[in-house]
Order: structure tokens, then sequence, then C-alpha cells
């Protein structure tokens, strides 16, 4: 691909996605409580939390696919929310001094430094909810489907193949010796099986039953894809880079590309993972030009 077409891609990506931030940020505002219903406290902690600049890249890679395979945004922009509510319920209870212990979240301080951890932990329960609430009363789609969503939401966020039981065996590795192959396992859990779920729930909407297996394939890719890139972040970005503390995880001992393959190995494992992840869209009928320059972008996070 020539520099003016990587250029334009990047630039029509970039547009997708700053346009997939403006609806979902709508729809939450929508979606959750106003900060001064009670009780307040929780209510003030949920949107300092879910409105503190995320990426919201687990909703667009929904929307990505499913507008791959003909579904409207208006099908799948709540179950586009839902996913959010739950990867920001997991940061809220993954910063706590209970697991990670983390004070600086998206550039500012997190959850329960600003609320202290009762109403931190109450904030993440109370998105967590609300998530599920948020597919079952989408009275837009057939109630087959919201119950098939709402099944691969909770396989992606709870255990024992989901982000639950990921985060479980992190911690359970911390100091001490990781292989290759069970950080791979650990990364598929904790990180990646949220994206895939989030990417399923999307051709599921649409109705490409056909295309699943090949979605399912990439996703799986972009989600260790996503984990290599985060590994080496930590170690190679500012906390101004990140929005969060850098560091962290050669700190506490934890299983990480680098820590276990050095920068430059991890690196070249995200070029492979890549091309796999592409390699995965060779199958399906539909342009995917679009899901192709998703992992394009997760690649060049670090570069």
């Amino acid at each position: 691909m020539s520099s003016e077409l990587l250029a334009e891609s990047i630039t029509d990506l970039q547009y997708f996605l700053a346009q997939c931030r403006a609806s979902v940020d709508a729809e939450l505002d929508r979606l959750v409580p106003a900060e001064d219903i009670r009780p307040e406290s929780v209510h003030q902690a949920i949107r300092w939390s879910l409105f503190a600049g995320g990426k919201r890249f687990r909703p667009a890679l929904l929307l990505a696919v499913g507008r791959t395979f003909g579904a409207t945004t208006d099908s799948l922009l709540r179950t586009a929310c839902a996913f959010e509510m739950i990867h920001t319920y997991s940061l809220i209870h993954d910063d706590l001094p209970s697991m990670d212990d983390d004070e600086l979240r998206r550039g500012r301080p997190t959850c329960h430094i600003r609320f202290g951890e009762a109403t931190a932990t109450l904030a993440g329960d109370a998105l967590q909810a609300l998530a599920f609430q948020t597919i079952a009363d989408d009275w837009q789609l057939p109630a087959e489907t919201r119950v098939r969503v709402v099944s691969e939401l909770a396989r992606g966020a709870g255990t024992p193949v989901g982000m639950v039981a990921g985060q479980a065996r992190d911690l359970e590795a911390e100091s001490r010796d990781v292989d290759g192959d069970e950080l791979e396992s650990i990364h598929q859990l904790k990180t990646g099986a949220l994206i895939v779920s989030a990417a399923r729930s999307g051709a599921i909407i649409a109705g490409a039953e056909d295309a699943l297996n090949s979605v399912t394939d990439y996703a799986a890719g972009l989600g260790l894809l996503f984990q290599i890139t985060d590994d080496l972040l930590d170690v190679t970005a500012t906390a101004q880079d990140l929005g969060k503390t850098p560091g962290k995880d050669a700190r506490a001992q934890k299983a990480t590309y680098p820590a276990l393959y050095g920068v430059e190995a991890a690196r070249q494992r995200a070029v492979s993972v890549y091309e796999q992840t592409c390699h995965a869209l060779d199958g399906l009928q539909q342009p995917t030009t679009l899901l192709q320059e998703i992992a394009r972008f997760i690649l060049q996070r670090n570069a």
C-alpha cells in the first residue's frame, strides 16, 4: 500500500472512530442516570469513569463488524454501549487496591481515588447490571437476538472463558515464571474474550451466521494484538501518552510479552499476529477494508 493510500485509509478510520465515539457517548449519556439522581455519589462515580475520554474501541469494533454485514447503526448502538459499560466497570475494579492498585486512569485520578473504594466498587457493580439491562430493554432487536447477545456479553465478561477468568489467572501468575503458551492463554481471556464477544455480537445482530467463525478468528487475533501492544506501551510510553501509570506491570512482576521475550521480539510477535488477524478475513465475501484498518490501527499503537 502506498503512503498516500495508507494516509487516506487511516484518515477514513479516524473519521469512523470519531463518529462511533460521538454516537456512543451520546447514547451512554442518555442511558446512564444523571449525577443528581440518588444515590448521587454512585452516579457521579459512574460518569467520572465512563466519560473520562476512552477510545470506545469495543463499541467501535462491534459497530464495524455489524455494519460490514449490513446492520444499521441504530440496531447496534445500545449493545455497543453495553460493552463499553462492562469494559468501564472492569477498569474501575481493576484499579482498586485489592487488584492493581492504580491511581491514574485516562489521565486523571482513578475512581476509587476520587470517590473512595466503596463507591467505586458500587459504581462498577451498577455498570455491570446496567449493561445487561441495556440489551434486554432494546426493543429494536428480536427477543431471540437479545438473548444471544446477552449470552455473548456474559461469556466474554465472566468465567470460565471470559475476562474475569483471565484477570484471576493474571493475578495468580504474578511473581512466578510463565511460558509463552500460558501467557497467550491469559491474554486471550483477560483482554481477548470481551473483544471477541463484541465482534460476534455485531455479526449476530446483522444476521451473519455464516461469517461467525471468521469473525471469531479475526477478533481473537485482534484481542491478542491489542494486549501485546498494551504490554509494549507499558514499557515504552510515558504517563502522559498512556493516561495511566506506566511500568506498573514490571513493578508487579506481571507476565507480559516484553518481560518474557524482550521488546523487539514482542514487536515482531505483534506484526505476526496482525498478519494472522487480517488473514482470518480472507474467506468473507463482504468488503473488509474497515476491519483490516482497525487491526493496523492497533498494531501501530506501539510504532
